[in-house]
């Protein structure tokens, strides 16, 4: 019987082309719509979650943070007073951690910003930003190296002034020869002071390294990053060993949210109890990846149900043409009956054509959506894919608004009286 019912419902709907067309039409638009919004937002969230993931998520952040009493007042500024050299993380305190916390952390990540410079050798110039960096954050950096090295043990422990550019930095001075760059020095005014650091090392510029910031830059004015051993940074700002951030490293298969809150816990027990104004603050980046991956999937989901909406348009549209369809094969419908046809089987009839109308355009529409959605991510700069299961559901739903919408028109037929059909002109 059903298929009898989907083989009348297709000779039905190739007998009316343009009008099935149409009555397809709303059905496509709405699933074409999600499943584009779909593509375009996965494709959003794998380029959010990568460049968070660069950030290192076996990362956890550990920042100096003013302590918040009940009754501090946010408006008066008198109340937050400067910090001082017990209030910042020192090299002692660091080493402590480490032993603490061995076998749960890899290491500890710390930089210094020295600032932003520009390189200029009469008409040639390049911008960059130089911060100083510890052999772990030069190896959560994951610079790609094309020429030379990264910094020796030495160099780190006795601070000297060598440095690793990126090869866009290398074609603004040099040309773009990368190998001819080694050895040859960055001279950079930095105040009133010159400071010379020797080329190591050239590394592959990419938009993560830059974090983001060369959008709206022409290529040759875009900053990039060059780095130095952390000691040399912090002889030239002539700092001690402080800071107000670092980066802790978690180990492989520790739980990054336990032991933020063990290591927060840690240190203002140990170091930060008798502080009167400052504390320590932890959070895991895998915890902050996980919000903004949930964040994301939201938006992305509430903009498919905005798209949904045409659905709805489609769906009466469909509801409509059923009922025209009834009223032209007023006669026919009298004739089944009148040759035994019960009224279930006029209304599966008319449901199956409803579903089959819905179903064709479910799927043209998926089509169309994921080529909108690639051709949309393309121009992005994304790549991305509506999962397996959005486009079942999308399929699944457009038949099950076949039934809804059909459901009326094929209960309307199927109560229809036989005498009456076939008077009917």
């Amino acid at each position: 019987m059903l298929r009898e019912n989907v083989k009348l419902a297709l000779l039905g709907l190739a007998a009316n082309k343009m009008r099935t067309f149409l009555t397809m039409l709303g059905i496509i638009i709405g699933i074409a719509s999600v499943i584009a919004i779909m593509t375009v937002g996965d494709a959003m969230n794998k380029s959010v979650m990568g460049s968070m993931g660069d950030m290192g998520v076996n990362n956890i952040s550990v920042y100096v943070t003013q302590k918040m009493s009940e009754n501090y007042d946010f408006s008066d500024e008198t109340m937050v007073r400067d910090m001082k050299d017990k209030d910042y993380f020192s090299e002692d305190m660091i080493n402590d951690l480490l032993k603490r916390f061995q076998g749960r952390v890899e290491g500890v990540s710390l930089s210094k910003s020295i600032g932003e410079v520009k390189i200029q050798d009469g008409k040639k110039y390049a911008n960059i930003d130089l911060n100083g960096k510890n052999a772990t954050a030069m190896k959560q950096s994951k610079l790609k190296l094309l020429e030379g090295r990264s910094f020796t043990k030495d160099e780190q422990s006795e601070g000297r002034k060598v440095v690793i550019v990126s090869d866009r930095y290398v074609k603004n001075m040099f040309g773009g020869n990368n190998r001819d760059a080694l050895g040859k020095s960055v001279e950079a005014l930095i105040g009133n002071k010159y400071y010379y650091y020797t080329i190591v090392g050239v590394y592959e510029y990419s938009e993560s390294s830059a974090g983001g910031m060369s959008a709206g830059v022409s290529q040759k004015d875009i900053r990039t990053g060059a780095y130095v051993p952390l000691n040399c940074a912090i002889k030239q700002l002539k700092e001690t060993q402080k800071y107000d951030q670092m980066e802790v490293i978690a180990a492989s298969g520790e739980n990054q949210g336990t032991l933020s809150m063990d290591i927060q816990n840690w240190l203002n027990n140990n170091y930060y109890k008798d502080n009167d104004a400052y504390e320590s603050y932890a959070y895991s980046m895998k915890e902050e990846i996980k919000y903004m991956e949930s964040m994301l999937n939201t938006q992305t989901y509430a903009f498919a149900a905005i798209g949904a909406i045409s659905l709805l348009v489609g769906g009466i549209g469909v509801m409509n043409i059923m009922i025209v369809s009834i009223t032209e094969r007023t006669r026919e419908i009298g004739t089944r009956k009148a040759l035994g046809a019960t009224n279930g089987s006029i209304r599966l009839q008319f449901i199956t054509e409803a579903v089959v109308v819905c179903l064709i355009g479910g799927i043209i529409g998926v089509i169309l959506g994921q080529i909108l959605g690639l051709v949309a991510s393309k121009m992005m700069n994304y790549s991305g894919s509506a999962s397996v299961g959005g486009i079942i559901f999308c399929v699944l739903f457009s038949m099950a608004f076949g039934v809804f919408f059909g459901y009326y028109p094929a209960n309307k037929a199927a109560k229809l009286n036989p005498i009456e059909a076939l008077r009917y002109e």
